[in-house]
């Protein structure tokens, strides 16, 4: 695939990283006002680093879009003379909808969101993808892609704000509960690398076992709780200190708080 990257700052970074790890391109165009920033690229065959946006769109054919939001309307004006018939847009902008790029660049252009996460950086973001109605004839081109950085899901316009909560401030949710799980480790006598190697290994270990089964978590819960053990001990006490409903409560108030943001504050 011929790509581009308008704004290679950390998450385009992330994403040109995996793409020629995984041999994803013909060509890939990273474009940055201040290109000294993208010398981790010098030498990539192929890649070519440019502070001009309408060369890059020139040169390929899709284009992801990871630019701050404030800047991407004038972004989307300044290329759009150049747009053609093969180009599929692909942006990654908190909050950004569909039809305010379809207002700039028109609703006859193939226009996708995606919304990765942190992940992306190792591989393993969960990405969230909708798309226009024309979008659809080339949203699995994004599918295609996100799938080489993690995994990716089609939803509908409307769910993006929850997907944000639910997986890119995810991110930051499971990074304190394998905080806590290191402290408490600590506290029961391991060193404090043992106790954080111990913690992420296990729920990675956890993921996967979902993952590979298909299982539902009570599922693998009752094959590690045995009656008047210590497992459902500590299970009860967790859930007597609220532990299921004070993530689902925070869960609600990073969703009820990102509906009261506008885009240009994301």
């Amino acid at each position: 695939m011929k790509i581009a990257i308008i704004g290679t700052g950390n998450l385009g970074k992330s994403i040109a990283k995996g793409l020629i790890t995984t041999d994803a391109i013909t060509s890939l165009y990273l474009t940055k006002r201040k290109l000294s920033s993208l010398s981790d690229f010098e030498g990539y065959n192929n890649v070519f680093p440019t502070s001009d946006n309408v060369e890059a769109v020139k040169n390929s054919d899709v284009i992801i879009f990871a630019v701050q939001p404030a800047h991407f309307e004038n972004i989307l004006n300044n290329i759009k003379s150049v747009l053609t018939e093969k180009h599929v847009l692909i942006s990654t902008i908190t909050g950004y909808s569909l039809a305010k790029m379809e207002a700039s660049v028109g609703a006859d252009q193939f226009i996708i969101r995606a919304m990765p996460n942190t992940a992306i950086a190792v591989g393993k973001s969960m990405t969230c993808i909708c798309c226009n109605h024309k979008g659809q004839e080339r949203v699995k081109i994004a599918e295609a892609i996100f799938n080489r950085l993690g995994t990716s899901l089609v939803i509908q316009e409307n769910l993006m704000q929850a997907a944000t909560v639910v997986c890119a401030s995810g991110v930051a949710f499971w990074m304190r509960m394998i905080r806590a799980t290191t402290q408490a480790a600590i506290q029961l006598g391991f060193e404090a690398n043992e106790a954080q190697e111990l913690a992420m290994h296990t729920c990675e270990g956890a993921a996967n076992l979902l993952i590979t089964t298909g299982n539902h978590p009570e599922q693998e819960i009752d094959k590690v709780t045995t009656p008047k053990g210590c497992t459902i001990e500590g299970l009860n006490e967790m859930e007597h200190k609220g532990l299921s409903s004070s993530l689902i409560q925070g869960m609600i108030a990073s969703f009820q708080k990102i509906n009261t943001i506008k885009t240009d504050q994301l």
